[in-house]
């Protein structure tokens, strides 16, 4: 059959082994050679064969290998070959293109492919032509710009916020989540006091407009006074910056570009006291921090009480209690207090500052000495006596009390000792010759990583440490033949402050101000309860830091190299026997001083929740992670551990407490890194 039409036909034909079988054509009018062809393509399809043109020549394979010989690929709008199997590739402008591959995965054959790809929104089809152009249409006719219905609805009697809250809660649920063209969406226009209403069908504008013309009928209650509840701002704190508005005088105002009090730690930490007047006034039954306390509970009251005023026409009061707005004002002007409560009555962006604070320390020193001392058996008065010798590294020889081993000092000592000598009544040892060597290495590593959340452009703090008394001044008062000493202290919190205002700018950038200190007591330089000496590292900037993004606030790197030689008057400078007469010590101090910082804005409770839920199974990991021995004289007691937190689909939190549980893996607190390669020279 395909050689006799090869002749008639004029094409050439190769023909796979695989194709075997019988075709039958019948006609009973002459036919022309394109039809005989057009015949014969259809014959080997209904026997599951197809014909591939190539290069002049028909190859005729099994379908199912048609898409691999080479079809001809065209564009929709391109030249199509009016037979065979071909490969289109269709470009769409409305639809998604993966979206209409189940739909038109029916009317291919089973054997030719359909593929969709997301890149420029395109679908790739190999099949027979003519059905091809089948499929052409049924895309044209999908393909089609969305009907979008849209109106403006002015309000005549209503406030457009209101109207919209109410007609999109009335009408969230009827079109169901899944239809698109049933969903209907209402938005407020404060501008012209106007709703905006956008749905997929006229039916539905029509039934979002026929409900807001109904919501917005006159009030039937008379009078002008009108309730707002507040969702997110301060009853208190708006009426004043509505006052502000109305009069053109601005309230009181607790913000500012830095932070208060931030040369020193907080004022409440601070206070004096003295043993003996506290004794006294708790004899009488007072105390002195009754006035105080009464100030500050006050100044609570304060801030509670309701705010009331009258200006423009307009009566504006406060109750925190509910935290609503009062309102008493004619309709033009409620409408434009309205616009401007809803414009500043938004849910606030929360930051959440990691401060990074990372100190190395390297000591290294050495020292070496010889000490000489020569004197009689003993010296006191009435006697005559012969003292001499050198005390170069500050320990040996004492006129003031008893000389021990104990006092000889640190590192190692030798030296020729002859019995002791009496010195006005106290005995010290005869030290001949005192030899003393010693050497010293100390580092220390402190990484330090406050972390603190607080609300936009609000002030917070933390402070983790001790408060420590410090003694300033001591007295003595005396009556009735005796006398009463007391001291007067101010305590000082020592540990880690951190205090923060964060402002958040357009594009996610974090302006903070910031003041961090990092004090503790110094125990080499604090010789007594009275004489504490602290050290204090502190550092109050203003910076600018994108969302996420690590920045260096500051440091110090210090490299403190010290010598000293103490020796007798010409004796220690002859060479080499002027070593038996001097003391030599050198001292190298290396600080590395480093502070990191990154804000991470928290816009919803998404975010908040993510962030919790890390923390959280952070802490209970290491809960989970300290080692509990079990001993046989101890009982062997289960660790108390926080319970286990999920978040649920929503995003939200959920605290389920499931008892002991092993720890799930955690990531690790966000850490920097420091090379100091040289910190131990």
């Amino acid at each position: 059959m395909v050689r006799a039409l090869a002749r008639f036909t004029g094409k050439n034909f190769i023909v796979d082994p695989r194709v075997k079988g019988q075709l039958t054509l019948v006609s009973e009018a002459p036919v022309s050679p394109q039809t005989a062809y057009t015949m014969l393509l259809g014959a080997l399809r209904m026997q599951g064969f197809a014909v591939v043109e190539v290069d002049g020549v028909s190859r005729v394979v099994p379908e199912a290998d048609a898409k691999l010989q080479g079809s001809p690929v065209s564009a929709a709008d391109g030249t199509v070959p009016s037979s065979g199997l071909v490969t289109r590739v269709f470009s769409l402008r409305y639809e998604n293109a993966a979206n209409l591959v189940p739909v038109l995965r029916p009317m291919i054959a089973p054997n030719n492919p359909i593929n969709a790809y997301p890149g420029n929104n395109t679908l790739v089809i190999t099949d027979y032509a003519d059905n091809l152009d089948r499929i052409a249409q049924v895309i044209a006719g999908i393909d089609t710009p969305h009907s979008i219905n849209t109106d403006v609805v002015p309000i005549r009697y209503a406030i457009a916020a209101d109207i919209a809250g109410l007609a999109s809660q009335l009408l969230e649920g009827q079109g169901g989540s899944g239809d698109a063209t049933q969903r209907i969406s209402v938005v407020a226009d404060p501008r012209t006091n106007s709703v905006l209403i956008r749905a997929g069908s006229p039916a539905r504008l029509d039934l979002a407009k026929e409900l807001i013309q109904r919501i917005d009928s006159p009030t039937t209650k008379p009078g002008n006074l009108h309730v707002v509840y507040l969702r997110n701002a301060q009853a208190t704190k708006l009426a004043e910056v509505l006052r502000g508005a109305l009069t053109g005088q601005g309230g009181s105002s607790t913000g500012s570009e830095g932070l208060s009090n931030t040369s020193g730690l907080s004022s409440s930490s601070s206070n004096s006291s003295s043993s003996s007047s506290r004794s006294a006034n708790s004899l009488l039954g007072t105390s002195s921090n009754n006035s105080s306390g009464n100030t500050s509970s006050s100044g609570s009251s304060n801030n509670q009480q309701s705010v009331a005023f009258s200006a423009g026409g307009a009566t504006i009061q406060a109750d925190p209690s509910t935290n609503t707005l009062i309102i008493s004002a004619p309709d033009p002007l409620y409408r434009s207090l309205r616009e401007v409560i809803d414009q500043l009555d938004q849910r606030r962006a929360q930051v959440l500052v990691e401060s990074l604070i990372v100190e190395v320390n390297a000591d290294n020193s050495a020292e070496f000495g010889i000490q000489w001392m020569v004197g009689g058996d003993s010296i006191s008065s009435g006697n005559t006596s012969f003292v001499g010798g050198s005390n170069l590294g500050g320990s040996g020889l004492t006129g003031n009390g008893p000389t021990t081993i104990d006092a000889l000092g640190k590192g190692l000592s030798l030296g020729v000792v002859k019995g002791t000598v009496d010195i006005l009544g106290n005995e010290v040892l005869n030290l001949g010759v005192l030899a003393r060597a010693m050497e010293g290495t100390g580092q220390a590593n402190v990484l330090s990583t406050p972390n603190l959340m607080t609300l936009d452009n609000e002030e917070a703090s933390i402070m983790v440490g001790k408060t420590v008394p410090f003694v300033t001044g001591q007295y003595t008062t005396s009556g009735d033949g005796s006398s009463n000493p007391f001291q007067t202290i101010e305590r000082e919190d020592v540990g880690l402050t951190l205090r923060i205002r964060p402002q958040i700018s357009e594009g996610g950038t974090v302006k903070l101000a910031l003041y961090q200190e990092v004090s503790n007591i110094d125990d080499a330089a604090s010789t007594s309860s009275s004489s504490i000496v602290t050290r204090k590292r502190s550092l109050e900037t203003n910076v600018l830091v994108d969302d996420g993004q690590i920045i260096v606030l500051g440091g110090l790197l210090e490299d403190n190299v010290s010598n000293t030689t103490v020796a007798v008057p010409l004796l220690g400078s002859i060479p080499f026997i002027g070593n038996l007469f001097r003391y030599d010590k050198r001292t190298r101090t290396k600080t590395n001083l480093m502070v990191f910082l990154r804000p991470h804005i928290v816009r919803d409770a998404r975010d908040s929740a993510s962030l919790t839920l890390d923390r959280y199974n952070f802490m209970r990991a290491a809960q989970n992670n300290m080692p509990l021995e079990s001993r046989w004289l101890t009982p062997d007691d289960s660790r108390p551990l926080l319970p286990e937190l999920d978040r649920n689909d929503a995003g939200l939190l959920d605290l389920r407490d499931d008892g002991p549980a092993p720890a799930s893996p955690v990531t690790a607190e966000p850490q920097v890194i420091l090379d100091n390669t040289d910190a131990g020279q």
